[in-house]
């Protein structure tokens, strides 16, 4: 039974470090390692409820700890930045890399693999969809607040085609939204750039 509780913790710790592969390669907030001690310490807690406590416990107490425990690491790689929500996906991947563990460490090994297989398919598809059709906002902050200028810059975008989705004016500063296809980022950045001539500009 030793070699076999082994093999579970091994095989939970490859399945969630696949998906933490692919996070890791996004550079997103919780990588490799993080998904794999995730995976393997979830099949761990799963062998242990299942087997330590026969007898005497509930065997699914410690198991069900773990998926409300593991929220406790997810909240920590969600952030709230320059008015943005990130890492709610990855916070995502994690609760699903525990789920993968328990079900190796409970020895479901198909169900593991063909849930791996999904999240990894999953978010490497909606990574290819966004980047083509999907949409988001260009923040620009352009000192100092020139009236005739920053009028001469939102006339120069507008007649470019772009799509302004908010302006603010405020302290000596202005604050430009600017909403575009992700595969147009670079050349929204160019446009921009080539635009605001003398005056100071920022890239949020």
């Amino acid at each position: 039974m030793t070699w076999s509780f082994i093999l579970r913790i091994i095989v939970a710790g490859l399945l969630g470090g696949l998906i933490g592969l692919e996070r890791e390669i996004r550079a997103k907030e919780a990588g490799l390692r993080t998904h794999f001690i995730v995976a393997l310490g979830s099949a761990l807690f799963m062998i242990i409820s299942q087997y330590a406590f026969t007898g005497r416990f509930d065997a699914a107490r410690v198991a069900a700890q773990v998926v409300s425990g593991i929220g406790f690491i997810g909240a920590g790689v969600i952030i709230f930045q320059k008015n943005v929500v990130r890492g709610v996906t990855t916070a995502a991947g994690l609760w699903v890399a525990a789920a993968i563990g328990l079900a190796c460490g409970a020895g479901m090994y198909p169900v593991a693999t063909a849930a791996t297989a999904l999240t990894v398919i999953c978010l490497e598809a909606m990574h290819i969809i966004t980047n083509r059709y999907g949409e988001r906002l260009l923040t620009v902050k352009v000192t100092p607040a020139d009236n005739e200028k920053l009028l001469i810059l939102l006339d120069s975008l507008k007649k470019a085609g772009m799509d302004i989705e908010s302006f603010s004016l405020s302290e000596g500063e202005a604050i430009i939204q600017i909403r575009m296809k992700h595969k147009d980022y670079m050349g929204t950045v160019r446009s921009v750039l080539t635009f605001a001539k003398g005056l100071s500009v920022d890239i949020i």
